[in-house]
């Protein structure tokens, strides 16, 4: 089923808040049809990505957060794939259920918690690797910060890469995914797939099928909008292989090697690993704090990060950008929107991963709106015009 236009879709939202299905899910499969009426992907402006959908207002990774990000005016939705005990790919951030799931009330699966090394880590809990798809479709999410809003705990279930696509897919206007291989060293020593694939083939293997391809900015990619993300560079060059999407380094803080290679902060983002790295992947999607450090929530001088990944014709995308008080510099005064002004016509950063998708899409539409002619509505402009009138009564 294709949602063709806008009304419907905000209704598909409304019913997914309002529903909790235990069996077939509300959303369709996706689209096989082609919709070529649908507006296209903004490229002139840095990219809005949904981190782990509108996770700032609905629990995160769940259909409901990704068709709310949506319709707030995200570019691209963003998620993280694990997999399932049985080998089938799902969108969850972490490796264990405890903290954004009911797991806890489900006494049918007090014996599954297990100890396993996680990067180093030795870390105990209920792990996804450790259930069937039928089991994790028992639970149900919840939000991970106790300060943001709680009503819709329990009310949605996880849900795999496949119906994450779908969402994006059968969308009323051209969205892109953004999804990342999470945690590939610890899903390949714990799931094992028929033939000897690895957890980054089955991954691929999903892009292909529902036809997503095509180097960045080419028609195929423009018509079905991707970026692969990881923080395993061996993951990233190995996927390189397999198709020519286009892939984004992430890189963590300054205290913790990558999972795969070991390798220090300094070394891959020196020069000669940005030159390196440039042949398989287009961008790097650094931690903010790293890019300008801080010292007791002020920003420090901005390090040349960007301007030498640009250098090397690497896209960046920091991560994560978040409203909240706690969370905001005190550069900032507890406003979003002077971060956003910093980090766009300041730092010049090409695209940002936001827990609020529907600020950031504001403050771009405020800053530098779209033609009518490049967007899905002009309700952004309506409100543009409504204000400049106000002021401009004030001024006569």
């Amino acid at each position: 089923m294709a949602l063709t236009s806008n009304a419907g879709y905000v209704l598909l939202i409304y019913l997914s808040l309002i529903l909790v299905s235990t069996a077939r899910p509300i959303y369709p499969l996706p689209s096989k049809t082609s919709n070529g009426s649908r507006q296209p992907l903004q490229t002139s402006r840095p990219y809005n990505i949904a981190h782990r959908g509108s996770n700032g207002e609905i629990p995160e990774e769940t259909a409901a957060a990704y068709m709310r990000a949506i319709e707030e005016g995200t570019d691209f939705i963003e998620t993280d794939i694990l997999s399932s005990k049985d080998g089938v790919l799902i969108c969850f951030h972490d490796v264990t259920l405890d903290d954004t799931t009911d797991i806890a009330e489900h006494k049918e699966f007090t014996n599954r918690k297990r100890s396993y090394d996680v990067q180093g880590v030795n870390t105990t809990g209920f792990f996804t690797v450790d259930f069937t798809l039928k089991e994790l479709k028992t639970l149900r999410v919840k939000q991970r910060y106790a300060f943001r809003d709680q009503q819709y705990n329990g009310k949605f279930s996880i849900i795999t890469f496949e119906e994450f696509i779908s969402i994006a897919l059968d969308a009323p206007r051209v969205v892109g995914i953004y999804p990342e291989m999470k945690n590939p060293v610890f899903i390949n020593q714990h799931v094992k797939w028929p033939g000897g694939k690895r957890f980054e083939d089955k991954f691929v293997e999903t892009l292909k099928k529902y036809g997503y391809k095509g180097s960045y900015m080419s028609k195929d990619w423009l018509k079905q909008p991707v970026f692969i993300q990881s923080f395993a560079p061996t993951s990233l060059v190995y996927a390189s292989d397999l198709i020519d999407s286009p892939k984004i380094f992430l890189i963590d803080d300054v205290t913790i090697p990558t999972q795969d290679t070991n390798q220090s902060y300094w070394e891959i983002t020196s020069d000669a690993y940005l030159d390196y790295i440039k042949d398989y992947v287009v961008g790097i999607g650094p931690w903010k704090d790293t890019v300008v450090p801080v010292v007791n929530n002020y920003l420090q001088t901005p390090t040349d990060l960007v301007a030498r990944a640009h250098s090397h014709n690497l896209q960046v995308h920091p991560y994560t950008y978040r409203n909240e008080e706690m969370f905001l510099h005190f550069n900032f005064h507890q406003d979003p929107y002077e971060e956003y002004d910093y980090w766009i016509n300041k730092i010049g950063v090409d695209g940002l991963f936001t827990d609020f998708t529907g600020s950031l899409h504001n403050f771009l539409e405020w800053t530098s709106p779209l033609s009518k002619n490049n967007i899905g509505d002009d309700s952004a402009t309506k409100l543009l015009n409504k204000i400049a009138s106000l002021v401009a009564s004030y001024k006569n």
